[in-house]
């Protein structure tokens, strides 16, 4: 058993390798030559430059300026000095709602510990029943529930205790569930125009011999919706475009760095080798045969590009379809058109989550990462908790937990939870405290973007690519917030000693990450704040569960008097929860009528001569059809993509289109009419 004395030494091992981290990165971000490495983002938003390209030749690498290193640690205030709506339009609102799960914590465990220490801490620790019985224990065990007798009344004050924690946390949730609504329906409101306000996409769009997808798509919602269908852009599958457009462009990038390479030294022209990657073959002027090869793709890329745009199978049974207003038919739409070993198994796990979510059919990288959250979060709670719990108990006891019934676990599980705590708090300083502070040192970033810059960096461009901060990754982000949310909600009445190791965890994580949202990750998606719903129903399932264990623990307590008004705390969380579902759940599942109107209302206001269907003409054209130097105009490509041969059908639909179609100028004819036009 952990003593007090092992626990302070692992405390002081976590705390001093996390002040490594911290003090290494407050010195490494101030040398020149790692500016990119931890201020990435002002670089892709144009508003940082360089250090390195100025000054002495030993400042482009080194700070020498000694005044800095006083100030080494000034980044935690810078970090937390920009309000939260600068915050918004700096880095997005799903950015900064992720920061507030971190505030929601503290919101929820400050008090929480400051009561537990109060009362739970003092009616744990005057008693003597471990110090009587004949068991192991630790100076830990001492301050837990475990120190309580058998059928004392002081279980009272844990029953009472955890209808106190429950209350709070449910006024907290809804308070900070109301607020992120009221955000999201303000930012929603005063974003800008953006393609996927007013567009959706159609998939598995059923053949027809007599039409085109595209026919397909434009009849149907003529038919269907002609009073809101504007356009739409069917998929094509332009993967082997794809490959050669990627292909032309290394190849240009090559040619600028030997042209560059030219122009520094005029006294030799570069020269390659044409083999495997340059180390064999015949030697060649590199200037002459890169432009040949980018002669040559170009050719290849309009040769294909006409065969992508010409061949029928080359459309997929899918279309982006943009209607003329942020209104209800996007929904319909949507809903109906159809240890070591263990670690190293979560640096993968991400990975085959996302996957899965792909296989299960979600497309947008929001969704795919809010799916795979959900699963990386129940794999936490069975694996790494329930894991931890049941392992940490003797192994003797495996063959009667496999054999108990279901009503019995929660008593195994909860008996087990207060002999786990000395493990869990060493868990929370190694992956909560160290792991947070080595975060913010960005090492493996580091290292790669000087590997990259040394070897394989020609141009400016390379060297952009090599300081990609990536995102922010909420797939496994959130679902490691909500595996300390659990913890500190099954500990605060058991084991309150843990509970001063959580709020370390969620108050440094929210310096931290604050520091890296506003000068390195850079959001690939927007989705306004859409997955608090799921933060609010995990953090739920957490009391749920923390409710349910202690309810297990205190029936081995004797306690018959006080364990039966636990039986109502699950059922008031969960009527919490459908409450919150169904007052505040709406506004992230769709946007409200009144708010849409009042939004195209003054959008018509500001722009009276705003031509819709132009700016979403080519908002999904396929990225390989645009953006070349050599190549057609976009807007020959799109009515290339949308001219398709006119098929006479026996479609009933047809006759009763009431827009002409775009394809062939006219209400689309029948096979009727094309009959009776060729009769004499």
């Amino acid at each position: 058993m952990a003593t007090l004395g092992d626990m302070g030494l692992s405390a002081a091992i976590n705390i001093l390798s996390a002040l490594v981290f911290l003090v290494a990165f407050a010195i490494l971000r101030l040398q020149p030559f790692n500016d990119r490495v931890y201020f990435p983002k002002w670089y892709l938003k144009g508003l940082r430059s360089s250090p390195t390209r100025s000054g002495a030749f030993v400042t482009r690498f080194v700070n020498l300026d000694w005044r800095s290193y006083l100030r080494f640690l000034n980044w935690m205030p810078d970090a937390l000095r920009m309000p939260e709506p600068e915050l918004i339009d700096h880095a997005g609102l799903d950015s900064a709602v992720y920061l507030r799960i971190y505030l929601l914590g503290l919101k929820i465990f400050v008090p929480v510990t400051l009561i537990a220490w109060t009362i739970l801490v003092p009616v744990n620790w005057t008693n003597h029943t471990l110090a009587k019985s004949d068991v192991n224990y630790s100076e830990i065990d001492l301050l837990s529930i475990s120190n309580i007798p058998l059928g004392s009344q002081r279980f009272w004050t844990h029953t009472v205790m955890a209808y106190a924690f429950t209350f709070w946390a449910c006024y907290i949730l809804q308070q900070e569930y109301a607020k992120v609504a009221r955000m999201r329906l303000h930012f929603i409101a005063s974003e800008k125009r953006r393609p996927d306000q007013f567009t959706v996409l159609v998939k598995n769009v059923p053949p027809d011999p007599d039409e085109s997808i595209s026919e397909t798509v434009e009849h149907f919602f003529l038919v269907n919706h002609p009073d809101h269908y504007l356009t739409h852009q069917v998929v094509c599958n332009a993967n082997k475009l794809a490959k050669l457009v990627k292909e032309k462009k290394r190849n240009q990038n090559w040619l600028d760095y030997y042209q560059l390479k030219y122009a520094r030294n005029q006294s030799q022209r570069p020269m390659m080798k044409t083999g495997f990657l340059g180390l064999c073959g015949e030697k060649v002027d590199a200037i002459d045969h890169q432009t040949a090869e980018i002669e040559r793709l170009s050719k290849e890329i309009a040769e294909e590009r006409e065969r992508v745009i010409n061949d029928p199978k080359s459309i997929m049974p899918a279309a982006f379809v943009s209607f003329k207003t942020s209104k209800f038919i996007k929904s319909f739409i949507q809903g109906f058109l159809p240890g070591i070993a263990l670690k190293i198994f979560l640096i993968l796990l991400p990975t085959i989550l996302m996957i899965m979510s792909k296989f299960e059919g979600f497309l947008s990288i929001s969704g795919l990462e809010r799916r795979s959250a959900s699963r990386y979060y129940i794999f936490n709670i069975v694996n790494v908790f329930l894991g931890s719990i049941i392992a940490g108990t003797a192994f003797q006891q495996l063959n009667k937990f496999i054999h108990q019934s279901a009503n019995e676990i929660p008593k195994t599980i909860g008996v087990a939870i207060p002999m786990k705590a000395t493990f869990f708090i060493t868990y929370i300083m190694v992956d909560g405290w160290a792991g947070i502070a080595a975060e913010i040192l960005r090492l493996k970033p580091l290292i790669i973007f000087h590997l990259k810059n040394f070897f394989l960096v020609k141009t400016e461009k390379d060297r952009d690519e090599a300081m990609d901060p990536g995102s922010l990754g909420f797939d496994t982000g959130e679902p490691q917030i909500q595996f300390y949310f659990l913890l500190g909600l099954v500990y605060a009445v058991v084991t309150p000693i843990l509970l001063p190791f959580i709020l370390v965890f969620f108050g440094l994580a929210y310096v931290v990450f604050r520091h890296q949202i506003i000068n390195v990750y850079n959001q690939e998606y927007e989705s306004a704040a859409a997955f608090w719903p799921d933060v609010h129903g995990r953090i739920i399932s957490a009391m749920v569960i923390s409710q349910l264990l202690l309810m297990g623990l205190m029936s081995t307590k004797h306690a018959a008097l006080s364990t039966p008004f636990l039986l109502a705390l699950p059922i008031l969380t969960i009527s919490f929860h459908l409450y919150c579902k169904g007052r505040y759940e709406p506004a992230f599942r769709r946007y409200p009528l009144q708010e849409a109107m009042m939004k195209d209302t003054l959008e018509r206001a500001k722009e009276p001569n705003l031509n819709l269907k132009a700016y979403l003409q080519n908002a999904y054209i396929h990225p390989v059809f645009k953006g070349g130097d050599d190549d057609e105009d976009e807007e020959e490509i799109i009515e290339k993509l949308e001219a398709t041969v006119l098929v006479p059908t026996k479609r009933q639909s047809r006759r009763n289109t009431p827009v002409p179609s775009k394809v062939s100028g006219d209400s689309s004819p029948s096979l009727l009419d094309l009959q009776e036009k060729g009769r004499p």
